[in-house]
C-alpha cells in the first residue's frame, strides 16, 4: 500500500553539533531496547509534531525531554530538507543546533538507552554505500559505523546530507 504525502505523519529531530579538540562533533541517541518501534537503534533526538507545535519546536521539545538539553543552549543555525520514511510513513525535518562542548546528558530512560558523541571525521571514515537485510527486506543505504555503532536508514540519510554540509 503506497502512501501520500498528506498521510505521512510530520516529526523533526534536532542534530546537535559541537566543536573540541576533535572537531566537528555529532550527537546522536541509542534507542532503548525495548522500544516498540526502532528498538536499539541510532537516531537524532526528535519525535512527532504535537498539534499546535511548529517543527522547529517540536525538535527542540523532543531533544530537552529525550537527553536533556536545555533549549537555550541550541543555536539553530540550518535546516536541512525534509525526508520521508519507508517503513513508519513519517516525513522527518532535520534542524542542525550548534551547542557548547562539554554538556552533560540526561537521557529519559525509556526512550534513550545512551547518547552517542561521534566526531565528524570518524563518521566520514566509518561511511559505507551497502545492502542491508531489515526485516526480510534488502534496503541499499548509506550507512556510518562507529566504534561498533551502526548509523543507518534515515538517520544515515540525514548524515549524509549533514556531512556535505559541513564539507
Amino acid at each position: 500500500m503506497a502512501f501520500s504525502a498528506a498521510q505521512r505523519v510530520e516529526a523533526a529531530v534536532l542534530i546537535p553539533v559541537y566543536t573540541d579538540e576533535r572537531g566537528d562533533v555529532v550527537v546522536y541517541t541509542e534507542r532503548s531496547g525495548d522500544l516498540r518501534k526502532h528498538a536499539g537503534e541510532i537516531s537524532f533526538p526528535g519525535g512527532r509534531r504535537d498539534p499546535g507545535e511548529d517543527l522547529l519546536t517540536t525538535a527542540l521539545r523532543e531533544a530537552e525531554e529525550e537527553i536533556g538539553l536545555a533549549r537555550d543552549q541550541v543555536e539553530v543555525v540550518d535546516q536541512l530538507p525534509p525526508l520521508g520514511t519507508f517503513t513508519s510513513n513519517f516525513t522527518i525535518t532535520p534542524y542542525l543546533g550548534r551547542i557548547p562542548a562539554g554538556l552533560v546528558w540526561t537521557p529519559q530512560p525509556r526512550e534513550v538507552a545512551q547518547v552517542l558523541e561521534l566526531p565528524v571525521r570518524d563518521l566520514r571514515e566509518g561511511h559505507r554505500h551497502e545492502r542491508l537485510l531489515r526485516k526480510g527486506v534488502p534496503v541499499r543505504t548509506h550507512t556510518y559505523t562507529v566504534d561498533g555503532h551502526l548509523v543507518w536508514g534515515a538517520t544515515a540519510r540525514i548524515t549524509h546530507d549533514l556531512l556535505q554540509r559541513l564539507a
